[in-house]
């Protein structure tokens, strides 16, 4: 929980979490190096000096660390796990739905856990994400449209197959669509993560919650174009928040375009944990001001109210999360009294 300085208390869902496994041990070849490598050069450039890693920390971190991070000195109380297969990089999947339904089951009202799919597994995926939404009661999905899948180098949302998952999604309750449509990680390629496709799936599928995670960068003006007309299309500013402290106005110019072109309603707060902790990125965020030219031109403000829905309201509505019985839960949990007895 976040507190101001006059005492009010900020309720926190960090909607872009992972427990990942990138560690040379992990990895089937050189593209899951290059992959996590590229991760750590984005930690490592964005971070203030004094949260960057080691490398091999970065790789494989803990349970501990994980918790420590989120919840007890994070501010956050609870947080969504976000993960992605790359099973052409990795022997065993770099997000793995299996151990993190381990951690939701041990933290119980902290996480909430995501799964993936790639449409190009064709009828055997299909089996599996209904398998997967039975199982672990899903209500999102995390998409990665240009993963690796033998020669295919990538795939759209407008494919047949694609449309095809995104039927039996809402066909089993899963409404939250979140797709990586933002900066190219190696060795991916940039096209396939093109946030053109979105258009066509948010218009497919009008009762489908999409998510684009990391807002379309470098794609920012095109995903605004699409969001102000898709109603069901939202930003995640995953990564996007990492500027704020090495590109303040970078940051300040794509906060208020997302208020201009869409509004506060449709804004999701992410730390995309662990390239970046979420202590450092909520607190810059809540001493953000936007500067007065920016502010004056697109006619948006970044108030408290603004920044509260951001922070955690927003994902509590698409998630069902009632606010204030998990406070009171979360209250009473394990990680409350740690933290009440460390002051």
């Amino acid at each position: 929980m976040y507190k101001t300085a006059d005492g009010e208390e900020i309720f926190i869902i960090d909607g872009h979490v992972a427990f990942w496994d990138g560690s040379p041990a992990n990895q089937k070849n050189r593209h899951g190096a290059e992959f996590i490598d590229c991760f750590y050069d984005y930690h490592r450039n964005l971070s203030p000096e004094e949260w960057i890693w080691p490398h091999d920390k970065f790789t494989k971190y803990n349970e501990e660390t994980f918790i420590h991070d989120l919840f007890e000195d994070g501010y956050v109380d609870m947080a969504i796990f976000q993960p992605v297969g790359l099973h052409d990089f990795y022997k065993e999947p770099f997000g793995n739905v299996a151990k993190n339904q381990a951690l939701i089951d041990k933290y119980p009202g902290r996480l909430v856990g995501n799964g993936y799919f790639d449409p190009r597994d064709g009828d055997e995926g299909l089996e599996r994400l209904e398998e997967w939404a039975k199982t672990y009661h899903l209500q999102g999905i995390k998409l990665y449209t240009a993963e690796w899948h033998g020669d295919s180098k990538g795939y759209k949302l407008s494919d047949p197959w694609a449309q095809r998952y995104l039927a039996s999604c809402l066909r089993l309750g899963i409404r939250n669509i979140h797709v990586h449509k933002g900066p190219t990680i190696k060795p991916l390629n940039i096209d396939a993560f093109d946030v053109a496709d979105v258009d066509d799936a948010a218009s497919a599928f009008p009762d489908l919650n999409f998510i684009v995670e990391h807002v379309g960068l470098p794609r920012l003006e095109e995903f605004c174009w699409i969001a102000t007309q898709e109603a069901n299309v939202y930003a995640g500013l995953a990564v996007a928040n990492a500027f704020i402290h090495t590109r303040p106005r970078y940051f300040a110019q794509i906060i208020s375009e997302l208020l201009y072109w869409m509004d506060e309603d449709r804004i999701l707060f992410g730390s995309d944990y662990a390239l970046w902790q979420p202590k450092w990125l909520i607190e810059k965020f809540m001493n953000f001001e936007l500067p007065e030219d920016i502010a004056q031109e697109t006619g948006v403000r970044l108030t408290r109210e603004v920044k509260k829905k951001i922070l955690g309201e927003n994902a509590a509505r698409l998630y069902g999360i009632d606010i204030a019985a998990a406070k009171g839960q979360l209250s009473q949990d394990a990680i409350a009294r740690n933290a009440r007895q460390a002051g």
